[in-house]
């Protein structure tokens, strides 16, 4: 008995996880006969039946299939050594942890990237799209290295900065009977369908206490989890809704923007851990964000 060489092994394995031996010579870039001797000179080297031959197909036997198992555990271990070594690379490279809320994580997301990398070309960037929740909970552990979310409670290794200062605005299907008037109040809001935010989002809190304020309830709701979905159920007619700018861009030439008093601060923060480990690629991503964020909010915003 011989020890197998690493071909035969590689072609044993191919055999098994592509099915057939004319598949596991293509995956091999060899001829079938090729492999069908890597096969038939292994099973002689250890002396093992590894497969039974039925009908002109390959089956594995039981022998087989626990040589099998050993060796896809072995490899395993080789495909981690070489995803470290790929982490460790990336590492010198640069490499950033970016969490972004729902709302922005389209479009908007995608351009700030692209801007970053334009800087920075070689650095790994991981986008997470979660809530605010989730988001700022990675950063207390970092987990993240920074996020763009709607709100962060004050916390000792946290740093907190405005993405921007433009409050919301409301916005109404094309035609809508108070689309005439250039500025959007509580007031004109009374006997509209409103659709709103979640209940226990902090967007749908703020704007709640702004209109009860000014005396005005939501009585007739549609409710929605998402601002890509509120901004399509005003788009499709069915109400009126307070939204940020930013969130527009799926619908801006299929709703109507209007400024809105009293004004409601935006509450979009671009956070980070106090601590971090490539404190001049977060800097860069950060104005990036800010700069794609004033770039769309000059398109966007009704004047």
């Amino acid at each position: 008995m011989r020890p197998p060489s690493l071909r035969q092994i590689e072609a044993f394995r191919a055999v098994v996880e592509v099915g057939t031996v004319s598949r596991a010579a293509e995956l091999l870039r060899i001829s079938q006969p090729a492999v069908s001797k890597l096969l038939i000179n292994l099973e002689e080297d250890i002396d093992l039946k590894l497969f039974d031959r039925e009908s002109g197909r390959l089956v594995l036997t039981d022998r087989g299939m626990r040589l099998y198992e050993e060796i896809d555990r072995i490899f395993s271990g080789v495909d981690q050594i070489a995803r470290a070594v790929e982490a460790a690379r990336r590492e010198e490279r640069g490499r950033l942890e970016v969490g972004v809320m729902p709302a922005l994580g389209g479009k908007f997301i995608a351009e700030v990237v692209s801007h970053f990398l334009e800087q920075h070309p070689t650095v790994h960037v991981r986008i997470h799209t979660r809530s605010s929740q989730f988001l700022i909970e990675w950063l207390h552990t970092q987990q993240l290295d920074v996020g763009i979310v709607t709100t962060a409670p004050e916390h000792p290794h946290l740093a907190v900065e405005q993405l921007d200062d433009e409050p919301f605005c409301c916005i109404l299907p094309i035609g809508h009977a108070k689309a005439h008037h250039q500025v959007l109040t509580p007031e004109l809001m009374k006997d509209e369908c409103f659709v709103a935010f979640q209940p226990d989002s902090y967007t749908r809190r703020r704007i709640e206490t702004v209109l009860e304020s000014e005396g005005v309830t939501l009585d007739r709701l549609i409710e929605a989890t998402a601002a890509t979905t509120v901004c399509e159920l005003v788009a499709a007619g069915l109400g009126i809704a307070l939204v940020h700018p930013l969130m527009l861009e799926q619908v801006s030439d299929r709703v109507i923007a209007r400024p809105f008093l009293p004004k409601i601060s935006s509450g979009f923060l671009i956070c980070r851990p106090q601590s971090v480990r490539n404190r001049e690629l977060i800097r860069a991503f950060s104005q990036a964000a800010r700069d794609v964020a004033q770039n769309k909010l000059g398109q966007l915003i009704p004047r």
